[in-house]
């Protein structure tokens, strides 16, 4: 019987971690955060190997193809329109210009390739536009991946057909905490999203933000909701809030490192066989705290100088890391 399993109580009625199951509840979660952190680890990473080849990362490339003046008001985003970050707003790239950069992130080793687009959702010729970059990314034989905002049960299976293999959006917090976030679209506008999206037959790429003034118990709401869905995330993006001058959240404390990482962890248990992704906030992370949260089950990053509009690791630093640490790029010889 494992650990984790004897804290979550009655060892008679729980599943061993690491189980195929359907539904976890908020006490079972809220028992794996409590967990004594090397605990913890040692049973993320025993499912981690269940699943995926421990020393392989990877690799994805993000692009903002439409910067600023997002109508949305998530309190982190410098692109809103509601908050002055002196931000320079870009109009939508064009198709060549996307493609250009495709070529260039997969000669650096990246086999993904996301796009987003700073909208509430797409719509007219812009989405017409974003649709042939999709067909030109997928041409160019890297998986594809889009955050576009909202989307309509049409609009997906129109991305579908382009060639889109998954579609970003993130959940960010619990659905008690995420009204002090974001005001101008509700918890059930980005479920309804999801859901079009699993309709459409893409995979969903889903997850949330450490750092938005959240108590650990919305971080295990927020996994919980992720891990009931009807079929789990195919790929966990788990962000560090990089807190920007301008939103209502640039004061906001940092979050201790052990508990970014036991999300990591609780993530990689909850979701055996997605992706879970060490994304937003890398830039500021000691290589020793990135260490631990491959070792959590963190298997894919976003590799590139910039994410969207923040800072990211610089690439020289990803390939000393991976060096050093024994890690090689997914499909890398």
């Amino acid at each position: 019987m494992s650990a984790s399993a004897t804290a979550i109580g009655d060892v008679e009625q729980v599943q061993p971690v690491g189980a195929e199951r359907r539904q976890w509840s908020l006490d079972e979660i809220m028992a794996l955060f409590e967990l004594p952190f090397n605990d913890l680890l040692f049973e993320a990473q025993t499912i981690h190997r269940r699943h995926f080849d421990p020393n392989r990362i990877q690799m994805s490339r993000l692009l903002s193809i439409k910067t600023g003046s997002c109508p949305e008001d998530c309190n982190y985003c410098p692109q809103s329109a509601h908050f002055d970050t002196g931000l320079e707003k870009e109009r939508l790239m064009k198709v060549e210009q996307v493609l250009e950069a495709a070529r260039a992130a997969k000669e650096g080793g990246a086999t993904r390739f996301c796009m987003g687009a700073a909208w509430r959702g797409p719509r007219g010729e812009d989405f017409e536009t974003a649709l042939a970059m999709i067909e030109g990314v997928k041409g160019l034989g890297l998986q594809t991946c889009a955050s576009f905002g909202l989307l309509s049960s049409e609009q997906a299976r129109q991305l579908k057909a382009a060639g889109l293999d998954y579609y970003n959006h993130n959940v960010d917090t619990s659905e008690e905490h995420y009204s002090e976030i974001i005001t101008t679209r509700s918890y059930q506008d980005r479920l309804d999203t999801l859901a079009h999206v699993r309709d459409a037959g893409m995979h969903i790429c889903s997850g949330g933000i450490v750092g938005l003034g959240e108590q650990q118990q919305d971080r295990a709401k927020m996994l919980q909701t992720l891990a009931n869905l009807p079929k789990p995330p195919e790929s966990v993006p788990i962000n560090l809030l990089i807190p920007i001058p301008g939103t209502p959240l640039a004061e906001a404390e940092r979050p201790d490192p052990f508990d970014f990482i036991r999300t990591i962890a609780v993530a990689r248990i909850l979701m055996p066989t997605s992706y879970v992704r060490l994304s937003a906030g890398r830039e500021d992370m000691s290589d020793e705290m990135q260490a631990l949260c491959f070792l959590a089950g963190a298997n894919s990053i976003f590799c590139g100088e910039k994410l969207l509009t923040a800072k990211n690791a610089a690439p020289g630093r990803d390939r000393s890391l991976f060096d050093r640490l024994g890690l090689k790029p997914e499909g890398a010889a």
